[in-house]
């Protein structure tokens, strides 16, 4: 609706035609002058469209009039007038439209100052739209600056996108940790089972070790464990050894081994009792039984003495061997050698053992140790008029003969 209001004559009210942009006239009377002016001839009035189409009503015809008769679609200024344009100055300064005034004939009248048509309203009768003019602007209806996000929401969008990185990065560092610690996991299992092979391979070499250790020939280990056990017997005028062997004696004390010979000028005469001694050490041992044929003695004592350890199995030529006696009442002498052979006793005594070892008078009833410290035989004799030939009765055979093994 044109500014001035509704139902308000418009300042041409000329009987002139109402005519569309291409000239011909939209039912206007028969006769009617073509001189007259159209809609919007007046430099002040708004003008709808400037296009083909004036956008206006038949001259002498109500503004309303006109306005009912546009086609659909918002009007430039439907609800409020252009900034600075007051539809009631121009209509009230307007004059009627005069021949001279109107614009030629299809011409549309210029529109004013500061007004620009809106760029898609369709001509009168139908047809194309006129084209929007470049850079024209709907007067009251500014154009709409692009949306711009405020400076909290670009802050708050960067730090969501911040976390969510350091999110992901800490992710991937917690994923990787994960797998580096399983891999030394890993890694400590292997090396401890490797290390648990080591040392369990360690362990059988030093019981290996220790098994090669014990069967190598040491004397001065083999004397030191077996001393304690051995005595100097002293019967009447006669000098020898005695050991003690196996557990101790029935009632306390304890079981020695001694050669027949040793006591036998006490034993003879009914004496029944021997003395021992071992460095400042001295105390009384009787004869419990003898065994002249081959030539053994066993005595008791009540003393407490830690008995020796006979061997299972007999000895074997070359096995190494040390004695251990009184030569000539010399206590706690040592002496090495190696089982020579088996011999027969010359007296018909049975088997005996040859060895190189040096014994002298007094050696007689001594122990013969091998290398593992268990008793082998007991030191007996030696060949008269040479050197390096002793012999002894097989532990075996004594053991048979007296059971106090």
């Amino acid at each position: 609706m044109p500014p001035g209001g509704a139902g308000q004559p418009s300042a041409a009210t000329g009987a002139g035609p109402y005519r569309p942009a291409g000239g011909a006239s939209l039912g206007a009377p028969a006769g009617a002058s073509s001189a007259a002016p159209a809609v919007g001839a007046n430099p002040g009035a708004p003008v709808m469209g400037s296009g083909p189409a004036a956008g206006g009503g038949p001259a002498g015809s109500p503004a309303g009039a006109a306005w009912q008769a546009r086609p659909s679609g918002p009007p430039a200024y439907a609800s409020a007038p252009p900034s600075g344009f007051s539809g009631a100055s121009v209509h009230a300064s307007a004059a009627p439209p005069s021949a001279s005034s109107a614009p030629p004939f299809g011409v549309p009248a210029p529109a004013p100052a500061g007004f620009a048509p809106p760029a898609s309203v369709p001509p009168a009768g139908g047809g194309t739209p006129a084209a929007p003019i470049s850079g024209a602007t709907t007067p009251g209806y500014p154009e709409k600056a692009p949306r711009r996000l405020a400076w909290p929401g670009v802050v708050a969008l960067t730090l969501v996108a911040v976390l969510i990185a350091v999110a992901v990065l800490q992710a991937l560092q917690i994923n990787q940790l994960s797998d580096r610690l399983a891999e030394a996991d890993r890694r400590n299992a292997d090396a401890q089972s490797s290390d648990d092979g080591r040392l369990r391979a360690l362990e059988d070499q030093t019981a290996q070790l220790a098994a090669q250790a014990g069967k190598v020939f040491n004397p001065e280990a083999v004397a030191t464990a077996v001393l304690p056990s051995v005595f100097r017997v002293k019967a009447g005028n006669f000098l020898g050894t005695a050991f003690a062997v196996g557990k101790p004696a029935t009632g306390g004390g304890a079981n020695l081994f001694t050669n027949f010979h040793v006591v036998e000028s006490v034993w003879k005469a009914g004496g029944r009792e021997v003395q021992l001694e071992r460095q400042s050490d001295k105390f009384t041992a009787t004869i419990v039984e003898v065994d002249e044929e081959n030539d053994l003695a066993h005595l008791r004592t009540s003393e407490k003495i830690s008995g020796l350890v006979v061997a299972d199995k007999p000895v074997k030529s070359g096995q190494q061997i040390i004695v251990v006696g009184s030569p000539l009442g010399l206590s706690d002498s040592v002496t090495t050698g190696v089982v020579s052979a088996f011999r027969n006793d010359p007296d018909g005594a049975g088997t005996v053992i040859q060895f190189d070892a040096p014994i002298n008078p007094g050696n007689s009833g001594g122990p013969v140790i091998n290398g593992e410290k268990k008793v082998v035989g007991i030191a007996t004799a030696k060949a008269r008029d040479a050197e390096g030939i002793g012999l002894a009765v097989p532990i075996g055979i004594a053991c048979d003969s007296i059971s106090i093994c």
